[in-house]
């Protein structure tokens, strides 16, 4: 599969459905992500921070990857590839390549943030385990781990598979800087809901959306609009629509506040996986005015 297939467009970092008892809901997982794909967006990826991943276990996830490989009939599933350890990570890729997923997003392991000596060792390890294309994961708001451009460079010219970087640092200088030394080598996507339009004009090509499970098609129409010239001024009234609910996927409860997004629009249900809790009191009312209005207002109504 090209470079250009895997990563462009808009892909969903998918919510992971839960049942009343707390198990993933397999058969709500599957009708979602094709959801999704109907809607536009180009493929899906699971078992992120947003999908809960540091809550699941590795049997769930490996079930989550093959329940999507089938439901989906061809369209990418790439699979976020973290864990407390490089063993489990390695192992993890491996079940990916095993249940046929298409790539890879590689993230840095869970909890323990150090020097570039053992960060690259460690994505190195994941990358190398096998022939997937990869897309590295810099988010150093959520992980203390920030991949300068210099080093996501090293990694892109050592191994052919580093196709792609989700960029969530938040700034989008980064893009520049990135472009400046290495080119087009690497797809740059956009991994932060509300400056989607300003990274596109910076020359990003694909969008890893959380607000997406809620509002797809807004957010499909969102990212071709802003990918053609004139691109802000195309967007801006749909973007001011859209911002109060994408700026809800840079706050800490996002996991929370995007699921509740998803039962108020008939996309899901809010539950969640301890130690997360739903949210309750003047926060959740706070959340539902601002979901509400989004409903209510949407473009096409």
């Amino acid at each position: 599969m090209s470079k250009q297939s895997i990563w462009r467009g808009v892909i969903p970092a998918i919510t992971t459905p839960f049942t009343d008892d707390g198990k993933v809901d397999h058969a709500f997982l599957a009708r979602h992500a094709r959801i999704m794909l109907d809607a536009g967006c180009t493929g899906i990826v699971p078992l992120g921070s947003l999908g809960e991943g540091a809550t699941l276990g590795f049997d769930e996830k490996v079930a989550i990857m093959r329940t999507l490989v089938e439901a989906l009939d061809g369209a990418p599933v790439i699979p976020g590839i973290a864990a407390l350890s490089t063993d489990e990570a390695v192992r993890l890729a491996r079940a990916a390549k095993a249940v046929g997923c298409a790539g890879l997003m590689v993230l840095p392991p869970y909890v323990y943030s150090t020097d570039w000596r053992e960060m690259g060792a460690h994505v190195s390890a994941v990358i190398a385990a096998t022939d997937l294309p990869c897309m590295l994961y810099n988010n150093p708001l959520a992980y203390k781990t920030d991949f300068s451009p210099g080093q996501l460079a090293a990694l892109a010219a050592e191994y052919p598979n580093v196709q792609a970087v989700k960029e969530s640092s938040g700034d989008v200088r980064r893009i520049a800087g990135l472009k400046a030394l290495i080119g087009d080598r690497l797809e740059i996507l956009v991994g932060v809901d509300d400056i989607i339009v300003e990274s596109l004009q910076m020359g990003a090509t694909g969008w890893i959306a959380g607000m997406v499970n809620a509002f797809p098609k807004e957010s499909v129409e969102l990212f071709e609009r802003a990918s053609q010239p004139g691109g802000v001024e195309a967007t801006a009234e749909l973007y001011a629509w859209f911002l109060p609910t994408l700026r809800m996927d840079t706050v800490p409860k996002f996991v929370q506040l995007i699921k509740l997004a998803q039962e108020v629009a008939g996309l899901g249900s809010e539950r969640v996986r301890a130690p997360r809790l739903v949210l309750e009191g003047a926060e959740r009312e706070a959340a539902l005015r601002e979901i509400r209005a989004a409903v209510a207002n949407r473009p096409g109504r």
